[in-house]
């Protein structure tokens, strides 16, 4: 069994065509890898989203609904990773940023063991950005650097969306130090995941810049400093402890 979480955060506009995109390239392209189940995991919208959602989980099989009243997608990802029982579990914006056609070698390659996690890059050779503006670009890059210097990590692109691993590798990559509540967990994943010996594919993807973005850089910059400041702390405790 396969799980997708789509962080969603006030999502009116777009969730109930996006949503039936993926369910629809699902039925027609990957039954044949398993059970996918796309889980809305709603981190505290006050819009229409919460309507949107359960009705969308109410007709179709393939979605479930889950509600958080406090913000953060790495609370959202946590709460429905936390509560899961599949064997492989990932999560995509809603966006659609990365190309559903990645969806298959992402799977695949965790199914025929070849990796415990597999990673969106934008970075990586072979990847394709389209759309993006020279500041996102630059920030992307200079934020990729920053950890790759202070943490020594092999991956190339610690912030793209679209990321897949073992549900039985959550537990240890958590103790580890992945624990943010904000965007920087799914970089934390990586970090934490690499500094266990966890097998990481950085699979390069054709990415497509989402004009109307709602992440504000400046913001987010400040929340990944912070963040790596704190997993700083807690790699060397939890180095002691192993």
């Amino acid at each position: 069994m396969i799980e997708i979480t789509i962080p969603i955060l006030n999502e009116e506009q777009t969730l109930d065509e996006q949503v039936r995109k993926v369910d629809l390239y699902i039925r027609r392209n990957l039954s044949d890898l398993g059970t996918i189940v796309l889980v809305l995991a709603d981190n505290g919208s006050t819009d229409a989203t919460p309507d949107i959602a359960l009705a969308l989980q109410l007709e179709m099989d393939g979605v479930r609904y889950l509600r958080l009243s406090e913000r953060g997608v790495g609370r959202a990802l946590k709460a429905s990773w936390g509560q899961s029982e599949a064997d492989i579990v990932g999560y995509m914006d809603l966006d659609l940023a990365t190309d559903l056609r990645y969806l298959r070698p992402a799977i695949e390659r965790i199914r025929s063991e070849q990796s415990d996690i597999v990673t969106g890059s934008r970075l990586a050779k072979g990847a394709k950005v389209i759309g993006r503006s020279l500041l996102r670009s630059f920030t992307s890059r200079c934020f990729n650097l920053i950890v790759k210097t202070v943490f020594r990590i092999s991956f190339s692109d610690g912030m793209c969306g679209f990321k897949f691993l073992k549900r039985n590798c959550l537990e240890d990559i958590q103790n580890a130090g992945a624990v943010s509540d904000g965007w920087f967990f799914a970089t934390e994943i990586l970090i934490a995941g690499e500094y266990l010996g966890c097998r990481i594919f950085d699979l390069p993807v054709e990415w497509r810049d989402d004009p109307n973005s709602k992440v504000k850089i400046g913001k987010l910059t400040v929340e990944y400093i912070k963040a790596m400041r704190l997993l700083l702390l807690r790699l060397p405790e939890r180095k002691k402890a192993l």
